[in-house]
């Protein structure tokens, strides 16, 4: 298995090294994160040693208060004007990577952007607050690089409503999409920008699934399966064969309160169970529907797993579980490969 982690190509559906590095308070958080310093989950050395080839970075804007997880105030909607200038940002930060990085990073903005060496970063938008109702942002950003938008984190915005953290939930809550959430589904689908459902509650994944009509694959960028851990934030069987009778997929996500039965938020949690709700996925979806959505700097990590350094040690592991070299490059690269393609050149 060795000499196949070290060939194979992994992309990654989500991580939140960008909004870790802005709000790091650290001046030189961004030349670290070049230099391969160890901090968070995720560095370029520690990538390039894993064998990890691209990602989407996600641009994640105005984050609730320390204390609210607790009193529920989360689930309150961001301003509009906050989440902009945040988004620039962190928009800029990438873009500053990309061209400090001496050809190590790359924002891919086309297909082939992700067949060539170094690590291929799409520009990924996690909640649509910074765009305004008249959808006037989405062409900036576009024009910046941004190739992926999920319309909600776990709170409503002026588009759609994402779930909440309870535990146990389900997806099934609140209302579908808005006037201007289905227009933002349509302007992305003709702009070949991917819409992503992660954090999108049940009835606005179904608006979604009907705007898109067989046209563009269904895509859920981090998430794990409902059946085996009840979190609003994981995805029914229906909605799983939504998404790979649409050519789509699902990125397992890593957080170890959306893979553990009981939701606990605890490092002691083996990677194993990552493997579980891929073999899920594929059983319900097909191994075309399984892919990998870490969630790295932005999650409760297995210990056993650690951080971007591990995924080949994750890659072991689902060959222990019976994954063959065929499947696991589809589950590791070109599943994503794939389905970006098939989005962006619609």
């Amino acid at each position: 298995m060795r000499g196949f982690a070290a060939r194979v190509r992994i992309f990654d559906g989500h991580n939140d090294a960008l909004s870790r590095i802005a709000r790091s308070g650290r001046p030189d958080a961004r030349a670290g994160f070049l230099a391969g310093d160890g901090d968070g989950h995720l560095d370029l050395a520690r990538a390039a040693a894993a064998g990890l080839a691209g990602g989407c970075f996600a641009v994640f804007t105005c984050p609730p208060p320390e204390d609210a997880y607790h009193d529920g105030s989360y689930f309150a909607a961001a301003p509009h004007g906050a989440a902009w200038r945040e988004a620039m940002i962190q928009v800029g930060l990438l873009l500053r990577l990309e061209r400090e990085s001496g050809g190590r990073i790359r924002v891919a903005r086309t297909a082939a952007d992700l067949d060539r060496p170094g690590l291929a970063a799409v520009l990924h938008l996690e909640g649509a607050e910074p765009i305004g109702t008249r959808l006037e942002e989405l062409e900036l950003l576009h024009g910046a690089g941004m190739r992926s938008l999920g319309l909600t984190w776990s709170r409503p915005n002026a588009f759609a409503t994402g779930v909440p953290f309870e535990f146990p939930g389900s997806p099934d809550a609140g209302p579908g999409l808005s006037a201007p959430g289905r227009a933002l589904v349509a302007a992305c689908n003709e702009l070949g920008i991917l819409v992503d459902v992660a954090h999108l509650n049940a009835r606005g994944f179904w608006d979604v699934h009907a705007i898109q009509d067989g046209h563009r694959p269904l895509v859920c960028s981090h998430a794990g399966a409902h059946a085996l851990s009840p979190s609003p934030r994981n995805l029914t069987d229906d909605q799983l064969r939504a998404i790979g009778e649409s050519g789509g997929l699902v990125g397992i996500n890593f957080h170890t309160g959306f893979l553990r039965a009981d939701g606990a938020e605890d490092p002691d949690t083996p990677q194993d169970l990552i493997v579980a709700h891929a073999r899920h996925v594929a059983e319900v979806a097909g191994i075309g529907a399984v892919a990998l959505g870490s969630d790295f700097d932005g999650a409760t990590m297995p210990a056993e797993l650690r951080d971007v350094a591990g995924l080949p040690g994750l890659l072991d592991a689902f060959r222990a579980a019976g994954f063959g070299d065929a499947d696991l490059e589809q589950v590791a690269h070109g599943n994503w490969r794939r389905v970006l393609e098939a989005t962006w050149t619609a």
